[in-house]
């Protein structure tokens, strides 16, 4: 999308697989060089989506906080008026913690809890590129909805499998987004200099998990009905259960006010596209 925006690009990734083909891998920290380049987009982040141990957590929190930093390094090696305009820096909405019914935008505080806190700080260390004259924008980034994602994969064999069923009480909120619609946003976010700072890249219609879950079965043709205990969740996956459990009412306000329009601003359009 970037390349038929006009842009030329540049990729770099933690790893090497068949998934990243083309894109070269990073061996070491000073070897980031973005001299030439008009934006640096880092989505780097060991996922949170597997069982919480002391091991894991460090690796998120590594894979996260050491890479933004090694990102700001290259960018203080370069001379004034040759950085970047950009750093477009990942984030996510557990940044907010566990908030029950409250709307969250922007401006809204930080919770806590490890992801909350890990999110605070991930952003602290993307924002200190202001003081080299870069503009920057965190986004935080809800549940992605799209065919190569890890989220949609694993949501799809539940249901078809026929197990599928509200987390919980089903009561907390999930804020969500099309794949094609964060591309779209985190390309806003390089080409619309009126962006800066933290941004929800949400879709406008976040929905309770039990909301979430029956639409989901139904566009799959599929029951809801077997619920996931809040209790179980927490025993086979210790600390992510609690995230799974944690609601997050985050709403897209700088997005919307500043022009963006979602092309899947609802799930029904979204799970239609991605199930057709």
């Amino acid at each position: 999308m970037l390349r038929a925006a006009g842009f030329e690009t540049t990729g770099v990734s933690r790893g090497s697989s068949p998934e990243t083909a083309g894109v070269s891998a990073w061996q070491k920290p000073d070897s980031l060089d973005f001299s030439g380049h008009h934006a640096v987009i880092n989505l780097a982040g060991e996922t949170v989506a597997q069982r919480w141990t002391g091991a894991s957590l460090r690796r998120m929190r590594t894979s996260r906080i050491d890479t933004t930093r090694a990102v700001l390094d290259a960018l203080r090696r370069l001379p004034d008026g040759e950085r970047p305009a950009v750093l477009v820096n990942a984030s996510a909405v557990g940044f907010y913690g566990d908030r029950g019914n409250e709307v969250l935008d922007e401006s809204s505080s930080a919770g806590s809890g490890f992801l909350a806190e890990l999110c605070e700080e991930w952003e602290r260390e993307a924002m200190a590129a202001r003081d080299l004259g870069v503009r920057v924008v965190c986004l935080r980034i809800g549940i992605v909805l799209g065919h190569e994602g890890d989220a949609f994969r694993r949501l799809c064999l539940v249901f078809r499998s026929g197990i599928g069923g509200r987390l919980g009480p089903g009561t907390q909120w999930m804020p969500w987004i099309h794949v094609h619609d964060l591309r779209r946003a985190i390309i806003e976010a390089v080409t619309n200099a009126r962006l800066t700072g933290p941004i929800n890249a949400t879709a406008p219609e976040p929905l309770t998990n039990a909301d979430f879950t029956r639409r989901f079965a139904a566009a799959l043709h599929r029951p809801a009905i077997l619920p996931v205990p809040g209790f179980a969740l927490k025993l086979v996956l210790g600390g992510f259960g609690s995230v799974l459990l944690a609601s997050q009412r985050a709403t897209p306000l700088e997005l919307l006010d500043h022009g963006f329009r979602f092309e899947f601003s609802n799930l029904d359009a979204a799970l239609t596209d991605l199930t057709r």
